[in-house]
């Protein structure tokens, strides 16, 4: 088996113990926690976050990464305080034993000049190099940008604590990128990955907003092996590139959760 299977915890939506166990029962080898809810901050005592990891050490799971989504770096003046927010999520990911914070940054601009692109690289070039003194990757997911957009931001930033959490349902959905193409454009940078599928409804310029998006149900998330991403090929690639970690299951719609990541979990598991 070359990969790892995760779960992200949220995706159960229940609360994160119960969560924790149904990866185990599933036969996850780890997973992801949202470290933004009042389940797992920054804000919680060593002795709750000490709590958290006994229990997945007794689960049998490793922690693939926190997730530290709080929204996009695309404004300087709210920038200040989602800077200083998610430093103290990388010191959290320090603490839990993990070297992996996964976030979405907003839609990076194709014109180096634009405003928002310099914001952003700004904000990122802070993070990289806090990230990178304590030993921990802040990983910019795939998507709504193309990859070779995103790229152009990482090869910008002088800094080797940025990398990217790869997701390629995002760039088969939001932009209609092929996975096995983008995996060889953002190779250097992927620490992590999520599995998810789908299918892009309808296309969109790269200034709208991420969120603007999903309001007009501009793709459709499905099953893994049920949308647009060719699994088989896509981790092929994700082999010649030599990544061997996570493929993170993510599941944000459906009736049935538990169910829709069990058949997740079979659909990998014949694949790796």
């Amino acid at each position: 088996m070359d990969f790892k299977i995760g779960v992200i915890t949220d995706s159960f939506r229940c609360s994160l113990d119960k969560a924790i166990d149904k990866a185990a029962s599933l036969g996850a080898d780890g997973v992801q926690i949202y470290a933004t809810g009042r389940e797992l901050s920054a804000d919680m005592s060593s002795s709750e976050i000490k709590k958290v990891v006994n229990h997945l050490n007794n689960a049998g799971l490793e922690l693939s990464a926190l997730c530290g989504d709080i929204g996009a770096f695309d404004d300087a003046i709210v920038n200040v305080e989602r800077i200083r927010r998610s430093k103290r999520i990388v010191d959290l990911a320090v603490n839990m034993g993990t070297k992996i914070v996964t976030t979405h940054i907003g839609t990076v601009p194709e014109d180096k000049n634009h405003e928002k692109y310099k914001i952003i690289h700004n904000a990122c070039s802070e993070l990289g190099e806090y990230a990178d003194k304590s030993g921990v990757k802040f990983a910019i997911e795939t998507g709504p940008e193309k990859a070779y957009v995103l790229r152009m931001l990482l090869d910008d930033l002088d800094c080797s604590g940025i990398a990217v959490n790869f997701d390629p349902a995002n760039l088969t959905m939001c932009v209609d990128d092929d996975a096995r193409e983008a995996v060889s454009i953002l190779a250097p940078f992927i620490v992590h990955t999520h599995a998810k599928d789908g299918i892009m409804l309808s296309k969109y310029t790269n200034d709208q907003r991420y969120s603007q998006i999903a309001e007009n149900k501009k793709w459709l998330e499905l099953p893994l092996g049920e949308g647009d991403v060719i699994f088989p090929s896509y981790l092929d690639a994700l082999r010649k590139i030599g990544y061997n970690g996570f493929l993170t299951i993510e599941r944000e719609v459906g009736e049935n959760p538990e169910k829709d990541i069990a058949n997740a979990v079979s659909f990998l598991r014949k694949l790796i």
